[in-house]
């Protein structure tokens, strides 16, 4: 799982950004966390196609697709935001 690459939307890096620095560092370490051992918080989102992944953090949630070979980061949100 760790070979994966990890593929960054603009949309997804410049929300990233805009979140305070210790809680961005937080995101970025529960998706490496994901990346290595297939663990956390993540649900598959219903009625999406091509598939699509959330990842909770706090009140933050990334969203990504998984592909065999890399993860694409979609869009990193608040809860508030996140489902609208």
């Amino acid at each position: 799982m760790s070979g994966k690459n990890v593929i960054w939307r603009d949309r997804a890096k410049a929300q990233l950004r805009a979140i305070d620095q210790q809680t961005a560092l937080r995101i970025l370490h529960a998706l490496a966390h994901f990346l290595a051992t297939s663990e956390g918080d993540v649900k598959r989102l219903q009625g999406i196609d091509p598939p699509e992944l959330r990842l909770r953090v706090g009140d933050y949630r990334l969203f990504f697709q998984d592909a065999e070979d890399r993860i694409e980061v979609i869009a990193v949100k608040h809860r508030r935001e996140a489902y609208r």
